[in-house]
């Protein structure tokens, strides 16, 4: 069963863990707008892209050591817009500082709340608030900061999955869902903030239809819709079709999906750092499927998603597997 393995790592620069950064009208995707000095991701979506991340200064470190074609693979990543994970007690000075840079560019930061309560059944990625009241501090905050910015929030990961599959313990569900439900509404008094509430993936729940009832107690009324595959590696297509389909199942919400390491789809049986795989489609709003709002790097390329496959920490940058990565798409 696939889990959620992501950030904890506080990034040391920005104070952001990740991996395991709306439009002009609140609801809708966001257009692209303003200028940047940036080409390539520039050109392909309106996202804000960490010039700061570990991606792009682990290229400055090989650049310098002579290193220059692993260099040059890296810029892969490093070029990309990626969401941003914001660690510790308080969000805020990581997201007051993503928006503030995405804003001067004119453009939508990328951001993922994961702090729920008794996250991700105590494994890898455990942790989140201590409380329901700490949680709703800690949202409070992350929304504070975002303020009249460009936002686009894919909120909590593996959290509604995580009641379906009955991986959280039952005396939590009540809570979790009142929880995220509070959070939609909270992050969508931003008056430029879209909000996709996590729904999982193909491969985890084959049902689609297991996750309305909880989606709908969690607020997906309020959402501009749902997020799928984050931190996985199932195919567009596979993603594609099954969000269409829990698409109509909730009145037409519009989705999300994470490509960040889907170029090669999954490798059966492996869940946590496998082989082999590759980047997959750049961010871009450019879908071809109405209800499809964007192709989003949502985890990180080049974290770890766990002490397994030799890799590090959850969160933990991994140049080798970044490279790994990089390597394994097409030029």
């Amino acid at each position: 069963m696939p889990r959620l393995i992501h950030a904890l790592a506080a990034l040391a620069a920005l104070g952001l863990m990740a991996g395991c950064a709306s439009g002009p009208e609140a609801g809708r995707a966001p257009a692209a707008g303003g200028a940047s000095q940036r080409t390539g991701a520039a050109t392909r979506s309106p996202f804000w892209v960490d010039p700061a991340g570990p991606a792009a200064r682990q290229a400055e470190v090989w650049r310098r050591q002579g290193r220059t074609a692993d260099a040059t693979l890296l810029r892969r990543i490093a070029d990309e817009p990626v969401a941003l994970w914001p660690a510790g007690e308080d969000p805020g000075p990581a997201v007051r500082s993503a928006t503030a840079s995405a804003t001067r560019e004119g453009r939508t930061a990328l951001f993922v709340a994961y702090d729920i309560p008794h996250r991700d059944c105590g494994q890898h990625s455990a942790g989140g608030a201590a409380d329901a009241d700490a949680y709703r501090r800690w949202i409070g905050r992350f929304a504070d900061s975002i303020g009249d910015g460009r936002a686009l929030v894919v909120l909590e990961p593996d959290a509604v999955a995580h009641i379906v599959d009955g991986c959280t313990p039952g005396e939590y569900h009540d809570e979790r869902e009142r929880l995220l439900r509070e959070a939609v509404v909270r992050l969508k008094r931003q008056p430029r903030t879209t909000v996709y509430l996590d729904a999982g993936n193909p491969s985890w729940i084959p049902d689609s239809g297991k996750l309305v009832e909880p989606l709908e107690r969690a607020g997906i009324a309020d959402a501009d819709g749902f997020s799928l595959n984050v931190s996985n590696f199932q195919t567009d297509t596979a993603s594609r079709r099954y969000g269409v389909r829990l698409s109509g199942r909730l009145g037409g919400k519009h989705f999300v999906v994470d490509t960040s390491r889907n170029g090669n789809g999954p490798l059966e049986g492996v869940w946590c750092n496998p082989p082999g795989r590759a980047l997959g489609t750049p961010p871009t709003t450019a879908t071809g499927e109405p209800a499809l709002d964007a192709y989003l790097w949502i985890k990180r390329p080049g974290e770890s998603d766990g002490e397994c496959g030799g890799g590090p920490a959850a969160g933990r940058w991994w140049p080798e597997y970044a490279l790994e990565l990089t390597r394994g798409s097409a030029p």
